[in-house]
């Protein structure tokens, strides 16, 4: 057993030319470690190459050049252990309508070539709040219940890594907090858990590191606080007794109005102090009702790191 779940060294993945268009390198030499029982997050804007990663760790897609270690098995070498050490949520909603819950568990289990003496149907099933639909056409399931399923169907063949493709996208805030704690609840039974989302909060909240992927390229992988830490940038926040008074700015700062007439003053800690900020509001004779500080986010780091490297 290693120390990170999953390695992955100079991975590419080229799609032939089709058409009119002509070859896509999706990926270009992603090196990426992923630390064992850790919440990775994953995040990109759309066409980064994150499906792309995702379904070559998955073993749906074949990689051009590359390696790629699951749980210590090689892809090349080991590609049914190393496909077994991983289950994976998809963001697509496919399932046999036909199916009950129970059975379509039962059947993917048999495809992983698990023995019915090792299934575990009945405790995922309690798991992902399925037990009373346990029987039900997967048809007649609402989309909130489908997601729980594919979460059920990723953890059949009991993987030491569990991938969640955009699990909360487009659901209701019941069914993403049950996620979230059945996700904890994994993660503290020792299960590498890997997330893709668009939502920058719940990264921030749930993950230990990031890496951000853009243009086939990883930008930058970081414990999640070092990389908000990064943000050079701090907001005061000024509520006014003179809103009118014309303040004079220092070099490096800018100003903008905010809902119920307060000012936001933002500047570079590394170029300045928040008192160099107040001295020139004093000197303006603003007068200062209220003030707060207003700290950078992921959502500030991840448009920072991608809008810089755009093309």
């Amino acid at each position: 057993m290693t120390a990170n779940a999953i390695e992955i060294e100079g991975l590419v993945k080229t799609y032939a030319a089709s058409g009119n268009q002509p070859p896509k390198q999706a990926l270009k030499g992603v090196d990426l470690a992923i630390p064992e029982g850790s919440i990775f997050g994953l995040l990109g804007p759309n066409g980064a190459g994150k499906s792309t990663l995702i379904n070559i760790l998955a073993g749906l897609v074949l990689k051009t050049s590359g390696a790629v270690r699951i749980w210590g098995f090689d892809q090349d070498v080991n590609p049914r252990q190393s496909r077994a050490a991983i289950g994976v949520m998809p963001q697509e909603l496919n399932m046999d309508p036909f199916f009950s819950p129970r059975a379509a568990l039962e059947v993917q289990a048999g495809l992983y070539g698990v023995p019915k003496s090792q299934r575990k149907s009945d405790e995922i099933l309690a798991l992902v709040g399925l037990t009373d639909q346990a029987e039900a056409y997967a048809r007649n399931l609402s989309g909130g219940m489908r997601r729980r399923l594919l979460l059920g169907k990723a953890l059949v063949h009991h993987p030491q890594v569990l991938v969640l493709d955009e699990p909360t996208a487009g659901v209701d805030i019941e069914l993403r907090q049950m996620l979230w704690q059945n996700v904890r609840k994994l993660n503290d039974q020792g299960m590498t858990i890997i997330l893709t989302t668009h939502y920058l909060e719940e990264a921030e909240e749930m993950c230990d590191e990031i890496a951000i992927i853009n243009h086939g390229e990883v930008v930058v992988q970081d414990k999640t606080s070092a990389l908000v830490g990064r943000m050079d940038q701090k907001t005061l926040l000024i509520t006014p007794e003179n809103p009118k008074a014309k303040v004079s700015l220092p070099d490096g700062v800018t100003m903008e109005p905010r809902a119920g007439g307060m000012l936001a003053f933002s500047y570079r800690t590394s170029e300045m102090t928040a008192d160099t900020v107040l001295q020139a509001a004093s000197a303006a004779g603003l007068g200062i009702r209220d003030i707060r500080t207003e700290e950078p986010d992921l959502e500030d780091a991840f448009l920072a790191l991608t809008s810089s490297r755009s093309a």
